[in-house]
């Protein structure tokens, strides 16, 4: 038999991508090294740490992550199609040394972004690292759409949530995917936030009322904050953005997965996480590594062991 080419689909979730993190140290520990990479917003994210040498990195800095260092990620712009511009994106990714162009990874690696005026699904495969992963990550309402050459992107997430199909496309014969969706819907209760996510809502609106021109008043940052903040009887804006894409893309999910099934998938259980809580990467990368372990035997005994621990 030939030897399988292992194509590793690392989907969409925000703040849920951490669960990459665990996924890949799992199957590394197991010597199981991914020959292809397909990744969709946090996906592509993590994927090109990883492909970039710089998973490490990522990991530290994702586990001393609090809600303080996560505004200052956040370049608010309300004119640019997004409360977040997303270049300080591109600049975290700088500083941690995730940088140079697609071609020049040891791998095969796509990130997923949706063509802002057609629709059609666009697979990066070349280019700086990362504009193709801001391009991946631009959830609508939430990041601005990124612009690569003349067209304009938003969130992969839109069409391709899980990509199997990239990995397939890539040469990948088997594929393991990992859905950070797969138990949302149904889970996440409208409720008052008091924890670190309202400080982060706060300190949004305390930024963008401190971009507004002088002279308008704390009447505009009561109603903002009144605007963002979830409610006990009501979600807030940020709430209903997420959650509007969590059922979207369950439902593409579950279509695009029975079309195109993977050979194995892993399903962190992240339903009680929202899509900000960034400062919980160390609990959902674990939970990424339990999953993983627990998938393994299986993954093993379809790949055999001459797949495993391959330079």
């Amino acid at each position: 038999m030939k030897t399988p080419v292992i194509g590793l689909a690392l989907g969409s979730g925000a703040a849920r991508g951490w669960a990459h993190i665990g996924v890949l140290e799992a199957l590394g520990e197991a010597g199981i090294r991914p020959d292809v990479i397909a990744g969709c917003s946090m996906g592509a994210f993590v994927g090109a740490a990883y492909l970039a040498g710089r998973l490490e990195a990522l990991t530290d800095w994702a586990g001393k992550l609090g809600w303080r260092d996560m505004v200052r990620l956040l370049d608010i712009s309300f004119s640019g199609g997004g409360a977040i511009e997303g270049r300080l994106i591109e600049k975290l990714m700088e500083e941690l040394g995730i940088t140079g162009n697609i071609e020049d990874f040891d791998r095969p690696f796509a990130t997923i972004a949706t063509d802002y005026h057609s629709g059609m699904e666009e697979w990066i495969t070349k280019g700086p690292v990362g504009q193709a992963v801001r391009a991946s990550i631009a959830m609508p309402g939430v990041i601005a759409p990124a612009r690569i050459g003349k067209t304009w992107y938003v969130d992969g997430g839109l069409v391709n949530p899980v990509p199997v199909s990239t990995c397939r496309a890539l040469g990948a014969t088997f594929i393991i995917a990992v859905n950070l969706n797969g138990d949302l819907i149904g889970r996440h209760p409208v409720r008052e936030r008091l924890n670190n996510g309202s400080d982060i809502r706060k300190a949004i609106v305390e930024q963008a009322v401190a971009a507004l021109p002088a002279g308008l008043g704390n009447g505009i940052a009561r109603a903002a904050s009144d605007l963002l903040k979830p409610k006990v009887a009501r979600p807030g804006y940020f709430d209903v953005v997420a959650t509007s894409i969590n059922i979207m893309q369950d439902r593409i999910t579950r279509s695009r997965l029975a079309g195109e099934p993977p050979n194995a998938l892993i399903v962190p259980s992240l339903g009680d996480m929202g899509p900000f809580d960034f400062d919980r990467a160390v609990p959902t990368i674990e939970e990424g590594r339990v999953r993983a372990r627990a998938a393994l035997p299986e993954i093993k005994r379809h790949l055999g062991e001459e797949a495993l621990a391959r330079d």
